[in-house]
């Protein structure tokens, strides 16, 4: 059985994912962590479920990790990097879902894969990333004639921006288009701004309500548009993706991988 720690385990990802280590097969819980701030410390981690599973929730990292084989982290880059570095003390791997890193946050997880297992996804649904297959096709079909634009929604709680998904998105049509994201990139409109440029990919972000996650990329041409979406009605996929990132590390014991990976759909 694979041993699975869960970060940020009060919260609404944190409880998704919980509920999925308990109902997939080759996995067990074995340590629940949370803030220092958090007065869930001390209760059992399926009281939320109505269910006694024998693991209190703890803000113990060194603890929860004695004896584990998995952590998966949902929480902010911040926290992140405390728990990516106690996985490489104790030889555990790490699913990383966490976004909103910046370069030097990147570069750490990158390293941390040289010593253990790492999954790092913007994204854990598999739906999702059956639609990053996509939009690299399209991308190449469409090549010339359309120019792209991503819009992304979520919840009015989300800090960071774009989502982590929508710059994936934008990463794989910049690729498959031959050109660097960093540098073609627009994030915000406002004022005069010119005629677009060619190779601009644009990004329009809106936050409110309860959305969990909406993306759309549009190819858009001279007499048509082409728009290619994904929208999310539940976290469960992002959970059930989650568990099988964890149970591709076992195989899997040191490296960097995301979810096209584990999903073995990298050509």
């Amino acid at each position: 059985m694979l041993k699975l720690v869960i970060t940020g385990a009060t919260g609404r990802m944190g409880r998704m994912l919980i509920e999925a280590a308990l109902n997939t097969s080759g996995i067990t819980l074995h340590g629940a962590l949370t803030s220092p701030q958090s007065d869930s410390i001390g209760r059992d981690a399926g009281d939320f479920l109505g269910q006694k599973t024998g693991v209190l929730i703890s803000n113990d990292i060194e603890a929860a990790l004695v004896g584990a084989d998995c952590l998966i982290d949902f929480t902010r880059p911040e926290a992140t990097m405390d728990y990516l570095t106690a996985c490489v003390k104790h030889k555990v791997n790490a699913v990383i879902g966490t976004t909103g890193f910046d370069e030097a946050g990147k570069a750490s997880i990158s390293k941390a894969s040289q010593s253990i297992g790492v999954v790092f996804a913007p994204n854990m649904g598999v739906g999702v990333n059956a639609t990053l297959k996509i939009l690299e096709l399209a991308a190449k079909i469409l090549n010339t004639g359309y120019d792209v634009e991503i819009v992304e929604a979520h919840h009015r709680l989300k800090v960071d921006a774009p989502s982590g998904t929508a710059l994936k998105m934008g990463e794989v049509v910049a690729e498959a288009l031959g050109r660097d994201l960093n540098e073609c990139a627009i994030y915000g409109r406002e004022g005069v701004t010119g005629v677009r440029d060619d190779t601009t990919i644009g990004f329009s972000t809106i936050r409110g309500g309860d959305v969990i996650g909406d993306h759309t990329v549009m190819f858009l041409g001279n007499g048509d548009r082409v728009e290619i979406s994904h929208k999310s009605s539940s976290r469960t996929t992002y959970a059930t993706g989650s568990m099988r990132a964890a149970l591709f590390l076992a195989q899997h014991p040191t490296g960097l991988f995301d979810m096209q990976d584990v999903l073995g759909l990298k050509s």
